[in-house]
């Protein structure tokens, strides 16, 4: 059995990813803040397999949480814990890279990325998400035809 923590001040975005993400095989904890976050993981008797976090949350948002989880890794307070953040803007990329977290996803959020996203930490890899980035377009290739509504 699994465990993934969801971390998000908003209720409606840890139902959608509960939603997505629970299985027989996979139990979602939810946190409404990262300080709650961080006592839960203390709570429980085994560190979880993954946290999903938001990045913006009121206080202590996704970049925090990471950070602090580094931190108590380096002490050997907690295993290494893998966490995934949720990302509001393009340029929040950035500083999901600088965080150290293995993931990001770009909202809006679908479920089939979600599943591709924590199947791929909790089996130990890394999920880049990719899907904000534009369309490459070649210099002197003609850019791709839009097709007009109703036509």
């Amino acid at each position: 059995m699994q465990t993934i923590v969801v971390a998000a001040d908003a209720p409606t975005l840890r139902r959608e990813v509960a939603s997505a993400t629970e299985t027989p095989d996979v139990t979602v904890l939810e946190a409404s803040s990262g300080p709650t976050l961080l006592a839960l993981i203390d709570e429980l008797e085994e560190a979880p397999d993954l946290v999903v976090v938001d990045m913006q949350m009121g206080n202590m948002g996704g970049m925090a949480v990471c950070l602090e989880l580094s931190n108590a890794e380096s002490y050997l307070d907690v295993d290494h814990i893998p966490v995934l953040l949720l990302l509001d803007r393009r340029p929040d990329v950035f500083l999901a890279k600088r965080s150290g977290a293995e993931g990001w996803l770009v909202k809006p959020l679908d479920p089939l990325r979600l599943r591709r996203a924590t199947a791929a930490l909790l089996a130990g890899g890394s999920y880049p998400d990719d899907s904000y980035q534009p369309v490459p377009v070649t210099v002197g290739q003609a850019a791709p035809a839009v097709q007009a509504a109703g036509a």
